[in-house]
């Protein structure tokens, strides 16, 4: 099977309001995948289709090959789901919560729990409803990880984490692809995508507006160039050059957008005496940013 998820013009309406429309989309087995966009784009709605907890207005979905409805049973059992809203019994203390849950999936190692647990730094004896929501997201990962899912949905999964157990999940994620898993991982925030997914889709207003490589996307960024030469140089001189635009001059500063190679540029500032140079490439954040808002990236 090389497709673990294949949406085709999934829609789905609530009253006068859409909370996705004609999403198009496959997500490759053994690949992480990033889906992101602002709160309120329809990442849990898609998610919430993916495993029937909502069925579809229009459009259809096949998971690990299967209709999520008519093959729900068997789909979850070979499905890690941690949900953005986790919520379980605050009056079991973790470990007995996860052996519960590890023994509706037919049975789940002590040891595999334990060992999770010690790398989130979860502390199993603790009354869940004394866990802080970070460490509630904890017990939430183990039991998504715990039975080596063939597939990882996993929505806003870094919610309330701090930055070290943040590093400790990716680690995990890049791990679970190393092991052939698949891993849908929803999120608002770029950069935990960045680091461990291989594609990249980027939902805005229930629509998908961009799918690629975390490379391709970053391909797509800009330098933001400011060179300051020994004398005054003119604006006129540098704006028809190939990929610069936005050119402004100050006396003897330039300021420019490149995009794409700058070799033109450099070839241009050698003619003078160049005194100082600094290049930036935009922050993905920003291009997301974009892609979230419908706005043009600024330099």
């Amino acid at each position: 099977m090389n497709t673990a998820i294949e949406l085709t013009e999934l829609t789905k309406t609530y009253g006068t309001r859409r909370g996705l429309r004609g999403l198009t989309l496959q997500v490759r087995a053994g690949e992480v995948f990033g889906y992101l966009g602002p709160n309120g784009a329809g990442k849990s709605t898609t998610i919430r289709l993916l495993l029937d907890l909502i069925r579809p207005t229009s459009g259809a979905a096949r998971v690990l090959g299967l209709d999520p409805r008519a093959n729900a049973v068997e789909l979850h059992r070979r499905i890690g789901y941690l949900a953005g809203d986790f919520v379980v019994d605050g009056r079991q203390k973790a470990g007995e919560c996860l052996t519960f849950l590890g023994n509706l999936r037919g049975g789940v190692s002590p040891h595999r729990i334990a060992a999770l647990a010690d790398r989130l730094e979860l502390d199993l004896s603790a009354r869940i409803k004394t866990l802080s929501k970070g460490n509630r997201q904890k017990v939430g990962l183990v039991q998504a990880f715990m039975h080596q899912p063939e597939l990882l949905v996993l929505d806003e999964p870094t919610s309330g984490l701090d930055p070290l157990v943040q590093q400790t999940f990716l680690d995990m994620v890049a791990e679970a692809r190393a092991d052939g898993q698949t891993v849908f991982m929803s999120s608002h925030i770029m950069s935990e995508v960045e680091a461990v997914a291989d594609r990249v889709a980027i939902i805005r207003d229930g629509a998908l507006v961009a799918l690629d490589t975390v490379a391709e996307l970053r391909a797509r960024s800009f330098l933001t160039v400011r060179i300051t030469f020994a004398d005054p140089v003119r604006a006129e001189d540098f704006a028809a050059l190939p990929g610069v635009t936005q050119v402004t001059t100050d006396g003897p500063t330039l300021s420019c957008r490149v995009d794409g190679s700058p070799d033109a540029l450099v070839k241009a500032a050698a003619r003078h005496t160049v005194t100082a140079l600094r290049a930036d490439t935009q922050d993905l954040e920003e291009l997301f940013h974009a892609y979230y808002t419908g706005a043009p990236s600024a330099a």
